[in-house]
Formats: structure tokens, sequence, C-alpha cells
């Protein structure tokens, strides 16, 4: 048996493997050893006049802005649709706001954490 520590979205846990004809195979899985914690990241401030940013929550793929520049949009407007993993996800406004920038275009492939929309 051999002993990991595997994070999974900031939780550290312990696991044991047992070797198996050459493939490893998951043998249990203890609870969280510790919690890890991390400081937010600082908002970044776009160079056309955003301060706030609305980024990707996952990677994929731009298949529909529903909003430009200048547009007021409330809390939880579609601001656009970003597929990954062959589903559509609505990317939603965080808040009520007026949309300073739109910074990708339909079509473009994005990563997570990239800057999608600015206000």
């Amino acid at each position: 048996m051999k002993k990991y520590n595997i994070k999974v979205n900031g939780v550290q846990y312990e696991v044991e493997v047992e070797e198996a004809g050459g493939d490893d195979v998951l043998k249990s899985a203890a609870a969280p050893v510790k919690e890890v914690k991390t400081a937010a990241p600082k908002p970044q401030t776009a160079a056309n006049g955003g301060s706030d940013s609305v980024k990707a929550p996952m990677p994929g793929t731009v298949v529909k802005i529903s909003v430009k520049a200048g547009d007021s949009v409330r809390k939880g407007d579609v601001l656009l649709v970003l597929e990954s993993m062959k589903m559509e996800n609505d990317i939603t406004a965080p808040q009520d706001m007026t949309v300073a920038s739109v910074n990708v275009s339909q079509g473009a492939s994005v990563a997570t954490g990239d800057i999608l929309v600015t206000y």
C-alpha cells in the first residue's frame, strides 16, 4: 500500500493505493486531512475602465453573447453561453451592473479564469 495526499478544491485528502498487476487501484479514502485556506483573488482592473470582471468558471467555447458594452443588466441575467463538455452553461451577471466591455467573441475558446466581461 502507498499513501498519497490529494488536494481537491482546496481540501487535502489522504488516500491509500494498492498496486495490483501494475495498475494502481484506489483502496480507501479518508476524511479530509486538513482544510487549506487561500486568500480570495484580487479583482483585475481592465485597461478599458471596467473595475470588476466575470471570469470563465471552466474551459470551453463561447457559443452565444447576449450583451454588449454599455448594456445595463440585472443580477442573474445571461451574459453569454459557454459550451463545455458538450453542455451549454449560462454565464450570468453576479449583480446589477453596466457592461464595460465584452472580452471574448463568439466561437472563441477560453480557459478557466479568463476574463469574459468587465463591469
